[in-house]
């Protein structure tokens, strides 16, 4: 597989998410994003690779409008994100930032979730509800009344994962997920992150992760989509790899997810 290459997606119907021609620079004049072609299918888990400073998290920015384009348009399942379409955006994409501490600020845990789909205008008992199934879906009930500084790294990032949920977007995006994670509470995330059925784009450098969670990965570097295909042919290709400073850990065998893949029909967790 070479650079470029490309998933054979279906043309027809509407994008999750389409970014075409996407540019975006800094205000000190650092160019991010240089014409950046993506297009996602609604359910499709898709994993953002590339090295440090290649564009992915002003990417991922750009989805709900937290940044807006120097050039270029994104469209969230049709509607281009602008100023004037930022509430409705925000309503379908969420973003999971890589620091919990970032999302999680109210004095429990429970307030925390309720925040967001407030804000959107959700009152009681809908907004009860909503609070109890995205604690639930994380496996956090138990903890509903705890601060969330006195949760642990792993408890505090599912935490931060109920709060989008409780917003019940569209699209999940989530920024280094595992970044910071010890064995047990990976696990558990991933366990966590396999049971929803929502469109996702995961950002992260760990590729075993990116392999347990999504079929199709693409590889960003300096502000370009250089390589776009399936996961494990992506992670099999170690000159691209070594090409744009991406590199599986020691002891990591693509043959061995394959085979868990072509058996079961998806990537598996490995532990």
């Amino acid at each position: 597989m070479t650079d470029q290459t490309r998933c054979d997606h279906d043309t027809s119907g509407e994008w999750a998410v389409e970014a075409r021609d996407l540019r975006f620079t800094y205000p000190d004049g650092h160019l991010a994003l240089d014409g950046v072609d993506l297009s996602i299918r609604p359910g499709e888990r898709v994993a953002l690779l590339g090295p440090n400073g290649a564009g992915k998290t002003t990417l991922m920015l750009h989805l709900n409008g937290v940044l807006l384009p120097t050039g270029g348009q994104v469209r969230i399942h049709g509607t281009p994100v602008a100023k004037d379409s930022l509430r409705q955006v925000r309503r379908q994409v969420g973003l999971v930032f890589q620091d919990p501490d970032d999302q999680l600020f109210m004095p429990t845990l429970a307030e925390d979730v309720a925040f967001g789909p407030a804000n959107f205008g959700v009152g009681s008992p809908e907004l009860a509800e909503r609070v109890g199934e995205a604690l639930a879906a994380v496996g956090m009930t138990e903890h509903a009344q705890r601060s969330p500084h006195h949760l642990s790294g792993g408890q505090r990032r599912r935490g931060a994962l109920a709060t989008v949920l409780a917003c019940r977007p569209d699209i999940l995006v989530l920024d280094e997920p595992s970044a910071n994670l010890d064995p047990v509470a990976r696990r558990e995330l991933a366990e966590t992150l396999l049971t929803l059925h929502t469109t996702m784009l995961v950002v992260t450098h760990d590729l075993p992760y990116a392999a347990q969670l999504c079929d199709r990965a693409v590889i960003i570097d300096e502000g370009r989509v250089v390589a776009d295909g399936a996961i494990l042919d992506i992670l099999a290709d170690a000159d691209t790899l070594a090409r744009h400073r991406l590199e599986l850990p020691w002891g990591f065998d693509v043959g061995t997810m394959a085979d868990l893949s072509d058996r079961t029909g998806r990537s598996l967790p490995t532990g």
